[in-house]
Order: structure tokens, then sequence, then C-alpha cells
């Protein structure tokens, strides 16, 4: 099983945040969530980030002690929600890969499971597997070690849920103030991917401009379509540390990220994440945001990016551009909402919006005059 086909067909979240009960099936390739401020966007964002937090290296502890506590991520806190629950279905070109756990508040403030399963049901079989149970009481995944362990049939499976959701990577590249990581000298040994916040971009595109000089000339042409002033990175290692720089066309002159605007440094690592080499992407890419400072030109351009990179890779984004719910379609739109308090995910389907659409209404045309849902 390649596990570069798996993808995230179904979820189920409740008590989590803003999220007492959502559930979304059929889960497309490229979803785009839209909503008002604070309808609940960056949670389910946040959610999948936990995720890869609990897979990766058993760091649950550390991303809720990051992220203010447990109390602060039950829906109302611990005296209204005493506990959260899961269940994600991964689809294989074989079959599907489930996962389900229950983690309830335990003192001082930290979350413990009370349930933690897994299964695979071959896609021949009409009937689902039977979930394999990995007990309760633990304080971090045991799914981790069962996909390390010494048993083939249990470590397959359990290796596929892993793998996948620790590679669920949140990118949000609002932070160019003055003490931006962008704006930073960064350790040119930190280039096997690029981090959340963008902040070793430098290094990336150093080792690309070393191993891959092809896409890293790709990239600065896709930035030179935004910015015509824009020729190339000049990307010089000092002392094993490395700086954003890049060269204006039709000068010598080179300009470091504290001389270059906000949106077109958000551009320059939006373009380079959507057009990193297969090894260097994560699994599941996940987007907040992206289109904050971007002229329209470069919000389009990132649509097609995206489009390109989810024949590889899935894609969830959360968005306020009608222009880039426009890229995308109706089809691939997921309508968050605030009902109580309690964030609401609904699809949509382009059928009951035919007769808008026939009248040359576009998906973001349709959201902006609040025909979908979503807005405040």
């Amino acid at each position: 099983m390649d596990r570069m086909h798996a993808r995230i067909d179904y979820f189920r979240i409740e008590g989590f945040r803003s999220l007492a009960k959502v559930e979304i099936k059929d889960l497309p390739q490229v979803a785009v969530m839209i909503g008002a401020n604070g309808s609940g966007k960056s949670n389910v964002i946040r959610f999948f980030e936990m995720l890869s937090w609990m897979l990766r290296s058993s760091r649950l502890a550390d991303f809720v002690q990051m992220q203010g506590g447990a109390d602060d991520q039950l829906f109302g806190g611990r005296r209204r929600t005493r506990h959260m629950e899961a269940e994600i279905h991964l689809a294989t070109e074989s079959g599907r890969n489930d996962y389900r756990f229950v983690l309830a508040h335990a003192h001082p403030d930290r979350l413990m499971f009370l349930d933690e399963a897994y299964r695979y049901s071959s896609a021949e079989l009409e009937s689902r597997a039977d979930w394999q149970q990995l007990g309760s009481g633990h304080t971090e995944a045991k799914i981790v070690a069962t996909a390390q362990g010494r048993f083939p049939r249990d470590r397959k499976t359990a290796s596929v849920v892993v793998n996948l959701l620790r590679n669920c990577s949140t990118y949000q590249f609002h932070d160019t103030s003055d003490d931006s990581r962008f704006k930073q000298s960064w350790d040119a040994t930190d280039d096997r991917i690029l981090r959340g916040h963008g902040g070793n971009l430098a290094a990336v595109l150093h080792r690309l401009e070393t191993e891959d000089v092809g896409r890293f000339r790709l990239i600065c042409r896709h930035i030179g379509r935004v910015l015509p002033g824009f020729d190339r990175f000049v990307l010089d290692e000092q002392y094993q540390k490395v700086s954003l720089r890049w060269k204006a066309r039709n000068s010598e002159k080179t300009y470091g990220a504290h001389l270059t605007s906000d949106g077109s440094l958000r551009f320059f690592a939006l373009a380079t994440l959507l057009n990193l080499p297969p090894e260097m992407l994560p699994d599941v890419i996940l987007l907040d945001e992206p289109e904050l400072g971007l002229h329209p030109t470069a919000i389009e351009l990132v649509a097609e990016m995206v489009k390109a990179v989810s024949r590889r890779r899935q894609v969830m984004i959360a968005t306020q551009s009608p222009l880039l719910v426009d890229a995308f379609g109706l089809d691939r739109v997921i309508v968050v909402e605030l009902q109580e308090g309690a964030t609401v995910l609904r699809g949509l389907d382009s059928a009951q919006y035919a007769s808008w659409l026939d009248q040359d209404y576009s998906p973001g045309r349709l959201w902006t005059k609040n025909l979908l849902g979503g807005c405040p």
C-alpha cells in the first residue's frame, strides 16, 4: 500500500473548542472553508494540527500546554464538556483505514485517553472490520508505538494512519512584522521542510537552488508573474546562516526581507510551498487565510498552484476571499457558521444553485450576497 495515495475521506469531531459536534462526509481533495470571523474555521485547522502533534513522537501534552491547557481545548471548558472525541477515515486504493479516540480532562489540566482504536476495511468487503482497541488511561497516543511494533498485520494499518495524520501541516504566513522570522537569518541546514510560519524560507530556497535548480527557477518565474520587478532570489550562506534576499530586474541591487512588502513576503512563501518537490511536501496541506495582503492576480495564481499540488496532496483552506471561492466552485466549499456558540459545517451542492449560476452569479458573489450562508 502506497501511503501517498491515502487521503482524509471523512471526519467527525465532538467537543474540541467551538466544534461541539461536526461531521463531514466525502471530503474533497481541495476543501475550501468559508465563514465569518470567529465562526470556527481556524478551529477545524487547529484540530488537525493537534492530530499532527499527537502522532508525531507522542507530543499531545506539548500541544495542549502550548495552546493554554486542556480546559481551553474543550467546548465551553471542562465544566460544560468533560471529553472530546473524534473519528477519521482515510481512503486508500485498497480500502479504508479508520482511527478514533476519546480524550477526557484530567488533573491538573491535561488530557487523558478514555478510548483509542483503529481498523482497516478492505474495499472488496461490504462490511466494516472490527475495531482494534488500544485501551484507556494513557496520556499519549498508543497507535504510534503500534505503528512501530513487532506484528506486521497491526503495524501496516497503524502506519498508514500515523504517517498521514502526523503529516497534516498548517501554514499561516501572517507575521511579517519587524520581528518576523522571515526577516531573521536562519540556520542553513533547516531545509528539509518549510515550517508553518515560513521562517526557514531562505534555507529551503537555498536547498532548491543547489539541488533542484529547475524548480527554483519555476518558483522565481511564478513570483515574477505577480511582482514584475522581481528577478530571482539571492541566497548566500555565511557562517551556516542564510537570509532572504532577492534581486530586482535590470538592476544589480538586492533587497532583504526588511525592504519587502508584507504581501510579497507571504507570496514568496506560498509560491515556494506549493511548488516543493514531493519529498518536501506534507500529506495534507492546511492553509489559514492564504489570501491575506495579496493582490487579486496573486490570489488567482495561488489557486492555480493549489489545483496543481492537489493532484498529489490533499489541501484544506480557510479563507475570506470570494476570488478563491470562485477558483474552486461550490462542490468544494464547506460553509462554516456559528449557531448558539457552536460551529456548524455544511457542504454545498452546486445543483441547488444552478439557477443562480445560470444567471452568471459566481460562487464568490453568491457568498457575498449571503445566498450560501457563512456571512456575519
